[in-house]
């Protein structure tokens, strides 16, 4: 029976193929072929045209693009735009973020320990004496509208407000390195400083610091000892702590530090009074489980004649008139009495054989001493420190005796800048120069060819005897202005060009679209006061040929 079945279907398909006739069955298999086919056919030519209007679409951003950034700044934009597309993820344009902001993704904090209060503990004495009020250049009793209410907080401050201190030695695990820096000369942000140039500073009408958090809680404890009100961030940047590893072996870290910090000497009802030092640095050594402190140092460097900011309100808000001051801290320091020791001694068994209290005698320790595997100077450690906190000091500045005879022997000129206050660090009244053109690539690389650096005090060249060096001295002071001048000397002294910062600020403060403003991105980012400052240095070199020549 089903033989029969097919042979009439087959019968029944050759006589509609003979006679071009379709069953509705026959049909729909036949569109259904013809659909099929389509399909093969028109979906490239669809994926053809999305592709077309795509890259018709990427070619009109691409000369839109070159249209609004030209050449050069596309090329800067496309190293950015690591998939092509023409639009920055905020994950390429994280860079840059970086870069103008100065701020990296922050690192891996170590997991809180929990302090162990029968560990070792560490003793530390205070030492301070006073600001010597006579080496204040401008603010004398009744001088520009200076009160005795003004100055209340600082006459009053004559020494630490705690003396001495006991701390916990594991307290000072905040020193040790993070995972990462494992090698002599790494540095690593303790606090990491929040300011830049970009975003400006903190307010000045406060009085009480805000609550300390993390490692904050022991800089903080520290400085407390010198005053109730210290600020661990300062308002300007660059704020916070590093650290760098100066020396170690399998047990011990010897780890240098500087520290940003100030403090806030007036209460109300007078208007506030920020106390700045220049930097705290100083060094701990202790061991790689922070169970043991051997050594540790903090204090204020005294080496130079002005190594304190001084800044005041005539007002409690922050748009109030602000009047400003330098002068000489001789000593504000933090010493450990001796290494850590411990409260208790136990034998092998655990059981305790000696126990220190007030009423007993100390136990005494005897230490071993430590010998260093791999260490360098405490001059390039502090040098690393300040490359970390200062990019401009990728160039050595040189004092100014040293850099006229580098000059003579490398036959440069010398790039010096002659400043109120120190350039290098928070008693400074070079701040907005050492935070953008000293630090710009291209300059960088112009100073380090061409220039020998030098920045001196105003106050340290007046003082100075020396018979040839007060010449020089001397034809420096000639061309100064306040707050900052910038010069370019021959290395005999003769000053050859110079400008002053107020003068080249108003000078670079032009908007981009203005004429003679240069923004270009040649070398990264270069603004019109890169561009001012390398032409100023370049007429120097020029006019320096025209004396010589003479």
């Amino acid at each position: 029976m089903a033989a029969d079945v097919d042979k009439t279907t087959s019968e029944e398909e050759r006589k509609i193929e003979e006679n071009g006739l379709r069953t509705p069955a026959s049909g729909s298999r036949f569109y259904r072929g013809v659909w099929t086919l389509f399909m093969l056919c028109a979906v490239p030519l669809v994926a053809y045209g999305v592709k077309y209007y795509q890259d018709t679409q990427l070619l009109k951003r691409h000369e839109e693009s070159v249209r609004v950034l030209g050449a050069e700044g596309l090329f800067l934009f496309s190293s950015l735009d690591t998939d092509h597309d023409l639009y920055l993820s905020p994950e390429e344009f994280k860079p840059i973020a970086e870069k103008l902001t100065g701020i990296s993704p922050p690192a891996d904090v170590d997991e809180e320990v929990i302090q162990d209060p029968d560990g070792e503990t560490l003793t530390l004495e205070a030492k301070m004496q006073p600001l010597l009020l006579d080496s204040m250049t401008k603010s004398k009793d009744g001088f520009l509208g200076v009160s005795h209410s003004s100055l209340s907080g600082l006459r009053s401050w004559k020494s630490p407000a705690v003396p001495s201190s006991s701390f916990l030695a594991s307290q000072f695990r905040v020193f040790l390195p993070p995972k990462t820096k494992v090698d002599v000369g790494d540095t690593w942000w303790v606090v990491p400083s929040e300011l830049n140039i970009f975003t400006g500073y903190l307010p000045n009408n406060r009085y009480h610091p805000p609550t300390p958090k993390g490692k904050e809680v022991l800089i903080h404890t520290l400085l407390s000892l010198f005053h109730p009100r210290p600020f661990v961030k300062s308002r300007f940047a660059p704020q916070g702590a590093v650290a760098c590893i100066r020396a170690k072996n399998d047990f011990y870290y010897d780890i240098v530090f500087r520290i940003h910090a100030e403090f806030q000497l007036n209460d109300v009802p007078n208007f506030p009074f920020w106390f700045t030092p220049g930097q705290f640095t100083g060094n701990i050594v202790l061991s790689k489980d922070a169970s043991h402190v051997r050594h540790f140092h903090l204090y204020v460097p005294n080496d130079r004649s002005l190594n304190v900011d001084m800044e005041w309100l005539y007002g409690a808000s922050e748009s109030s008139n602000m009047e400003v001051d330098i002068g000489y801290l001789p000593q504000m320091e933090l010493q450990s009495t001796g290494p850590s020791t411990p409260s208790i001694i136990l034998d092998e068994e655990g059981n305790v054989i000696d126990r220190r209290d007030g009423s007993s005698e100390p136990i005494q320790f005897v230490f071993e001493e430590i010998h260093w595997t791999s260490e360098i100077s405490r001059e390039e450690a502090a040098r690393h420190l300040e490359v970390t906190f200062y990019p401009f000091k990728k160039v050595p500045y040189f004092p100014l005796p040293e850099a006229f005879e580098k000059a003579e022997a490398e036959k440069k000129l010398v790039h010096s800048i002659l400043l109120w206050g120190a350039l290098d660090d928070q008693s400074c009244s070079g701040r907005t120069l050492r935070e953008t053109v000293l630090e710009s690539s291209p300059i960088l690389a112009l100073l380090n060819q061409s220039f020998i650096s030098s920045w001196s005090l105003v106050k340290e060249l007046e003082n100075m005897q020396h018979p040839e060096l007060s010449e020089k001295a001397r034809l420096h002071l000639e061309k100064y202005s306040f707050p900052v001048e910038m010069m370019v000397a021959l290395p005999n002294g003769t000053i050859v060009h110079h400008i002053n910062a107020n003068y080249f600020l108003d000078q670079t403060a032009m908007n981009p679209e203005e004429e003679g403003a240069t923004v270009s991105f040649s070398s990264g980012f270069e603004d019109p006061s890169t561009s001012t400052y390398i032409n100023f240095l370049k007429e120097g070199l020029q006019k320096a040929k025209e004396y010589t020549a003479q």
